[in-house]
């Protein structure tokens, strides 16, 4: 089973956004969820800020900002391979 990490913090609107994406597809597709709110640790508060929401499949990022549904779908499902080139 895939494990998902998201890296947020409060008040993040495209956060907000993501966790509604994922939240979604995570109805049709099981997958370990992680959310992780970086304000509660200073080292992933400095090393994210700027790039929030962070999203992992399996230890890798794979999007940061805005999560595309069918994108993330085909990656927790497992559609489509992480190797090559891609928008990831």
């Amino acid at each position: 089973m895939r494990r998902v990490r998201v890296l947020t913090a409060p008040g993040c609107h495209l956060c907000e956004a993501a966790l509604e994406v994922i939240n979604g597809v995570r109805r049709e597709v099981s997958f370990v969820l992680e959310i992780v709110d970086i304000s509660r640790d200073p080292d992933l508060e400095a090393r994210y800020r700027a790039e929030i929401p962070v999203v992992e499949i399996d230890g890798l990022a794979a999007f940061t900002y805005f999560v595309p549904k069918e994108a993330f779908r085909d990656l927790v499902s497992g559609e489509t391979s992480r190797s090559g080139s891609g928008p990831f």
